[in-house]
């Protein structure tokens, strides 16, 4: 009996296991973290750009948007340069490539950075292998008032360093600068005030959203300031959901979206002005969810562009890790 006992014990345990192989083993359930409720403060002028970090919930870094002009690409094989949008900076190339030729801004045909972030399709574009000479409209400061006008070519560009020639349009305050890459972050950022390199963007791993103005383009080329969140172009990608409520999107319902990597995923119409009632008001039915630099998802909506004192430029925000 005890022998038949054993091969009836033996075998019982068999069948259970035979019944489910290792995909269909029991998996704990996912546990989300809590609803953390955020705000972060761009003033009420809009006069500073925030970085924010999903992982901590908390703001990595701020500067005031007018600190840098230009950013470039700062990995070892990067090459592009991109406008500072949130002070409306935009690029135009000069009818001819004799530097002290060009002394004047008018008649320029102004482009900006594609508000997607592509970087195939800046406002100055492939400059290698050029004498180009590219007028740069700095844009305007939180006062509305405007910051001038630079002239540059850039010489080289190599896996540690570019070198660039700038000067003011009549000529004067004329400089060459060679400035170092920093693969440890996506953009180097240059200041045409202090002549030099400004620590502006954190680290790439540190940051998933900035909070800024940015040029948006509407149709028939209309460029204009908005407010709103960028993501970081370093594995940052968000899924638009505005079909379920807030509190019903689960971890479960990852697998059925499709995310985006460009940087205005997110972008500024989570919010619209209502002129009547001379007030922005949220749209409550879009919801975000976030992949983040640390890998996680996390989702995210919007409940206000008002301090609970009225200053408007602070949006608050509900996010869940999932």
């Amino acid at each position: 009996m005890k022998n038949n006992s054993h091969w009836i014990i033996t075998i019982g345990w068999l069948t259970l296991f035979s019944g489910c192989d290792k995909g269909e083993l029991p998996v704990p359930a996912h546990e989300p973290g809590d609803v953390i409720t955020a705000s972060v403060n761009m003033g009420s002028d809009y006069r500073y750009q925030v970085f924010y970090d999903l992982e901590t919930n908390s703001v990595v870094s701020r500067n005031l948007r007018t600190d840098w002009d230009l950013g470039f690409e700062a990995s070892e094989t990067g090459w592009h340069i991109v406008l500072n949008s949130a002070r409306a900076g935009a690029a135009a190339r000069a009818a001819t490539t004799d530097f002290a030729a060009v002394t004047s801004h008018q008649n320029a045909a102004w482009a900006w950075d594609d508000q997607k972030g592509n970087l195939d399709s800046t406002a100055i574009g492939d400059w290698r292998n050029s004498s180009t000479v590219y007028i740069i409209d700095r844009g305007y400061d939180e006062a509305a008032n405007h910051t001038g006008y630079r002239k540059i070519t850039f010489e080289e560009v190599t896996e540690t360093h570019y070198t660039f020639r700038y000067a003011n349009l009549e000529g004067s305050g004329e400089k060459t600068l060679s400035i170092e890459k920093d693969p440890e972050v996506n953009f180097i950022s240059f200041s045409f005030d202090k002549d030099e390199v400004v620590p502006i963007e954190p680290g790439k791993q540190e940051w998933d959203l900035l909070f800024t103005q940015y040029i948006h383009v509407f149709p028939g080329n209309v460029a204009y300031l908005v407010s709103g969140s960028l993501i970081n172009r370093n594995k940052v990608q968000v899924a638009a959901e505005s079909t379920m409520d807030f509190n019903e999107i689960s971890y479960d319902d990852i697998a059925g979206y499709t995310f985006q990597d460009s940087i205005n995923s997110i972008g500024y119409d989570w919010k619209y002005y209502d002129f009547d009632l001379a007030t922005y008001i949220i749209r409550p039915e879009l919801n975000y969810v976030i992949h983040t630099t640390a890998g996680r998802y996390v989702k995210l909506h919007f409940i206000d562009f008002y301090s609970s004192t009225g200053e408007k430029g602070v949006p608050v925000f509900e996010m869940q890790h999932l």
